[in-house]
This record gives structure tokens, sequence and C-alpha cells, in this order.
């Protein structure tokens, strides 16, 4: 697929960067007990297409993934965050750099794992949708130092009737949770229980969502975490808040 040629972006655009976390999980890992090469490449392809679509105000696919460098295995149990940022913009494509840093939950130490470029581009029959609200701007409420968690509906997400289905939903939003319970303490935590969870909006395949969760208050072993999962089509770019939790976490350790 050919790739259109980069135009100069105004020093006054801000192009569009995310932060995520994630966790290597035992089936995301090789025999060597560290991440996948194919699964760090699929963490860092998903994150570059949720900012390219929204740098192209469209929906992109993958055209290129150069300079992919693999600097440091992830073990198994660790937190891996998720940095993409979008350098330039041309008039059907967006060029991204992402790097994948792993971190030990329990100690804090950060390690520099993978990285590489990767140019999204807007295809010729999906034509650009009208100018965004760039999503943060209706989350002003959120700490800053909230826990972020991005992924992209897919077809094995949604019900019967093709809404996201609430499992999911919770998956992300505990995962979210747990990072920032774990974050804060430094401890081994697990979850004790869920308060509530309100689902306000749907979510269909191919939408983008975003889990959110920070600390509310702690007790000697007990962490009590606030969740919010927005939710983004890719045509609009317009964000809802699809569900709220509220979560306990517990510490292993007395």
């Amino acid at each position: 697929m050919p790739v259109a040629s980069s135009s100069a972006v105004p020093a006054a655009v801000v192009l569009p960067t995310l932060r995520t976390v994630d966790m290597v999980w035992p089936d995301q890992s090789n025999h060597h007990g560290t991440l996948f090469g194919g699964a760090a490449v699929a963490m860092l392809d998903r994150l570059a297409y949720i900012v390219g679509t929204r740098a192209l105000a469209a929906p992109a696919v993958t055209a290129s993934i150069t300079e992919l460098a693999f600097a440091h295995p992830a073990p198994a149990g660790q937190l891996v965050e998720a940095h993409a940022r979008v350098t330039d913009v041309g008039e059907r494509s967006a060029w991204i750099e992402a790097e994948l840093i792993s971190e030990d939950l329990l100690s804090g130490q950060r390690t520099h794992c993978v990285s590489g470029r990767f140019v999204m581009v807007r295809p010729a029959s999906s034509p650009p949708a009208a100018a965004r609200t760039p999503a943060h701007e209706t989350r002003a409420d959120m700490p800053a130092q909230a826990c972020t968690v991005a992924d992209i509906v897919f077809p094995g997400h949604v019900n019967h009737r093709g809404i996201l289905h609430g499992g999911p939903a919770m998956a992300w939003m505990s995962k979210a949770g747990f990072v920032a319970a774990t974050r804060h303490s430094r401890r081994s935590v697990v979850m004790a229980g869920c308060e509530r969870v309100d689902f306000d909006a749907p979510a269909h395949v191919g939408d983008i969502v975003e889990a959110h969760a920070w600390v509310q208050r702690t007790g000697r072993r007990s962490i009590q975490v606030q969740a919010q999962l927005w939710v983004e089509s890719a045509p609009s770019g317009q964000p809802q808040r699809c569900a709220t939790a509220t979560m306990t976490y517990v510490a292993l350790d007395p």
C-alpha cells in the first residue's frame, strides 16, 4: 500500500500521544517465560492504531513497521507500559514512534524493552471525519496519576447484539485498577470485591476504549480504586463514559 507524502505540521498543532499499561500474562509468554515478540509488537501496533486514528480523524490501517528493536525481555508477571506519539501527519498517513517499557510492580524498577516506528494510513475509501474534540479535554476530573488501559473493541468482545459485553469491560477496568493499587502500595495485591458497576453507554466493534483507574483511599491492607471506562467511535472521535466501577484490592502480605 503506498504511503502518502508527509506534510509540515504547524507548530501550534498538538499531535496525539498515548501512554497505557498492560500486564504480561503466561499466555503471552514464550518458552523462556518472557513476553513473546509477536505479542509485544501487537501491543505497540494497537496503540499506533489508536493514536493514528485520532491524528487522521478516521479509522487507519498499518502500512509499515520499521526500526523494530528488542532491547530487553519482559518477564511474565511484570507490567509493561506502552508509549506512542505521532511525529508527523500527511494527507492520508500518520508517522508514529512507539516504545514498550517493563516495570517490576513491587520494586518499581523500569527497563526499556522494545521500540519501533509505525506508519498508519487512512484507506482511500474512508473519508476524513469532522474535526474532533481531544478525548482528554472531557476528562478533567481524572487525577494525573490515573493508570490507563487502552484497547479496540473486537468481535470477540461483544455479545449477540453486537454491543460490548460486560465481562471485557470489567476486565479492562480491573486490570487498570490492579496496576493502580500495586503501584500505590508496591505490594502484591488481589481484588477482594467490587462495590458497584454502572454501565452508562454502549460500545461497538471498532470503537476505542480506555479504562482509567486511580486510588481513592487506603487502609492497612485494603486499597479502594475508582475506575472509568470511556468509549470513542472511530468515525466521530467523540468520547463517552461507558462504565464506572468501585473496586477494593487487598495486600497479600500482613
